[in-house]
């Protein structure tokens, strides 16, 4: 002991190779190229949060009814379209790992229990502080002044919530009313596939393909812009095509009908005046064959008055009395 004591006193050699190799090891952790890395990668995603937070402005465009829209739209915009990827990757896990707590974890029975043992641990220290130094330790340990939210703070926070509410409102709308076709047309695809799979899937499963989609959906995109763009391009000539094809033969058919129609009144009504003519002829033909002989002369002199007529009066034929019985012929004679 005393000699380790004394080597120490004297600069061992071993202890002083030790402490140096401690010493660079230190070194090499601390500035060594992992650590470089790390603090490299580190500064970049300080950087990239610091671009998403300050693109919260309202954007240059406005919407289709001429309105302004909110920041949230320059926010998520920035955020999915992964130009700052390490803030946007950071976002997906943050939101996936919440939804995998909140399926895995019983996050509200903890909060309960974490509630009852805080204040379990601070009403027993006050009782114990009281009873023993007849000062409580919650006592001691209280603020001097409660914590409060400043109204400036609590104006933002409203304000904010205010905006995300906004967004929503506004893009569920546009979104109804087809403002963007291929996004209208991307959520209704949507609906109709989880209106099949929430019959299988639960709800957290939901949750999470939809999120997965909403993210993943503009990287991909953005990955391979050129090739989706030319295949969208080279679909939609083909439906150009198809629609010019069904319009030209809609119009010729059209066409088509519009003359057979135009012939066929014509020919009707070629038909009706000709049998509207002949019922004329006709009614003008009765009329010539009457000649003003064939009707009676109209008298020319005024009536003359005659001696009244007196009727005869008929006297009535006296009635035969009824034959007796015992007169009657008979039928038959004996």
């Amino acid at each position: 002991m005393a000699d380790f004591a004394n080597g120490h006193a004297n600069g061992n050699p071993n202890v002083d190779a030790l402490k140096s190799n401690i010493a660079a090891t230190y070194n090499n952790v601390t500035n060594g190229p992992v650590a470089q890395n790390i603090k490299a990668e580190g500064a970049r995603t300080t950087d990239e949060l610091s671009n998403l937070a300050n693109s919260r402005r309202p954007p240059s465009y406005t919407a289709a009814t001429g309105q302004p829209l909110t920041h949230y739209h320059s926010f998520f915009s920035e955020l999915l379209s992964w130009k700052n990827p390490r803030a946007s990757g950071i976002a997906y896990l943050t939101i996936v790992s919440l939804i995998f707590s909140v399926r895995y974890l019983d996050v509200l029975r903890w909060g309960f229990k974490l509630t009852w043992m805080a204040l379990g641990v601070t009403i027993a220290a006050e009782v114990a502080g009281k009873a023993i130094l007849n000062n409580g330790f919650a006592t001691q340990l209280r603020p001097r002044k409660y914590y409060t939210v400043p109204r400036e703070t609590l104006d933002a926070v409203i304000g904010d919530a205010n905006e995300l509410i906004n967004f929503g409102v506004i893009e569920a709308q546009r979104i109804l009313f087809a403002e963007n076709i291929w996004a209208s047309s991307a959520v209704a695809l949507g609906a109709f596939i989880s209106y099949y799979l929430v019959k299988v899937v639960p709800y957290w499963g939901l949750a999470l393909l939809a999120t997965s989609v909403v993210f993943f959906a503009p990287l991909i995109y953005t990955t391979n812009q050129e090739l989706i763009d030319s295949q969208i391009q080279h679909a939609g000539e083909i439906i150009n095509d198809q629609t010019e094809q069904i319009r030209s033969l809609v119009q010729k058919n059209t066409e088509q009908a519009t003359q057979v129609t135009k012939q066929y009144m014509g020919d009707y009504t070629a038909k009706a005046q000709s049998l509207i003519k002949g019922a004329v002829g006709q009614e003008d033909g009765h009329k010539s064959e009457l000649k003003p002989t064939d009707f009676p002369a109209a008298p020319k002199e005024d009536f003359k008055s005659s001696e009244p007529v007196v009727p005869k009066v008929i006297k009535p034929e006296p009635i035969a009395p009824p034959a007796k019985a015992g007169d009657e012929e008979p039928l038959l004679a004996a």
